[in-house]
């Protein structure tokens, strides 16, 4: 006879198993499970079998033994989860990466029909076409305003008609004819609410940084870092740069305004003084390259040896 167990041997059991979870893996994902039913929530548990583990249960529970491990441990950074547990909430245990774990739970979506009261997460659109419904259903479109006609004996819809818009309830109507037309318009599974990490909690969007998405902001935030330094003339590693080119512009704008002058501004003045000397010194100084570009020529002509007549006729008869 097998033994019952008593409530208070399964919370203890369950804390035990959190607690273990906590100590031994670092990174966690918080998942919303709304609408997720156990047969979907088995299917995820085998898919992410190797390297996850999901663990469900009541909001109350899982606060209580994460706060009584931090206190036990030191380790306060458990206590950053208490926030993110709101909800029908879950969590998953993993040493893998963070985000083929996000994308491999995504994956396990079911599709759900529209129930009475349940808020849409998505439009609803009847696509137009034949239904398949005989005649005498035409009071279900009626009510909902959705143009048809008679073809061949069954229901056709002329246009597409949006029914639901996201963020309504579900009436009763649209749900029975969204049932008629075997339509399963939502779909649900775990969603990825948020992500600890070693102690820190962001949003599941970082996952989806690249490399190239890292490099854009950090450039954005070093721009405005220069920008701050050069506005406030406070130096620092970034800014620095920029600081030396303008004190040396501000410099040879004195030099070229004074008699004062130094080896930066010598070439800088030489010109203002003679710009024509620059600009013959450019053509004589590409002519030699252009001749010496184009003896090689001359002398591959020579290297090449020319073929009589008789040699090639003879080349054909031998």
């Amino acid at each position: 006879m097998a033994v019952k167990v008593t409530k208070a041997e399964k919370k203890v059991s369950y804390d035990k198993k959190l607690c273990k979870l906590l100590d031994t893996y670092q990174q966690i994902l918080i998942v919303g499970a709304d609408n997720v039913g156990s047969n979907q929530l088995q299917m995820i548990r085998k898919g992410l079998r190797g390297d996850s583990i999901v663990l469900m249960g009541k909001n109350t529970m899982m606060k209580r033994s994460i706060r009584i491990h931090a206190e036990k441990t030191g380790n306060n950074a458990f206590l950053a989860l208490i926030e993110c547990l709101v909800g029908n909430v879950g969590l998953i245990f993993t040493k893998g990466d963070l985000k083929e774990v996000s994308e491999e739970v995504s994956k396990y979506k079911v599709g759900a029909p529209a129930r009475v009261g349940l808020v849409a997460p998505i439009d609803v659109v009847v696509p137009p076409g034949n239904t398949g419904l005989d005649p005498s259903q035409t009071s279900f479109f009626q009510v909902l305003n959705i143009p048809t006609k008679i073809n061949k004996g069954t229901v056709e819809i002329i246009t597409p008609v949006e029914i639901i818009k996201k963020g309504e309830k579900v009436g009763s109507s649209e749900s029975a004819l969204l049932s008629k037309l075997l339509i399963k318009p939502f779909s649900y599974g775990l969603i990825v609410q948020s992500v600890y990490d070693n102690g820190s909690v962001f949003s599941p969007e970082v996952l989806e940084l690249t490399d190239n998405d890292l490099v854009a902001r950090f450039a954005a935030g070093l721009t405005n870092v220069v920008g701050l330094s050069m506005i406030l003339d406070y130096p620092t590693l970034a800014a620095i740069p920029h600081m030396f080119i303008n004190s040396y512009k501000n410099v040879l704008s004195f030099a070229i305004a004074t008699e004062y002058s130094f080896l930066q501004a010598e070439k800088v003045k030489e010109y203002l003084k003679n710009p024509s000397k620059f600009a013959v010194a450019a053509p004589v100084a590409a002519a030699p390259s252009a001749k010496a570009k184009a003896a090689p020529a001359k002398e591959e002509k020579k290297e090449e040896p020319e073929e009589d007549e008789d040699d090639f006729v003879g080349g054909l008869f031998d």
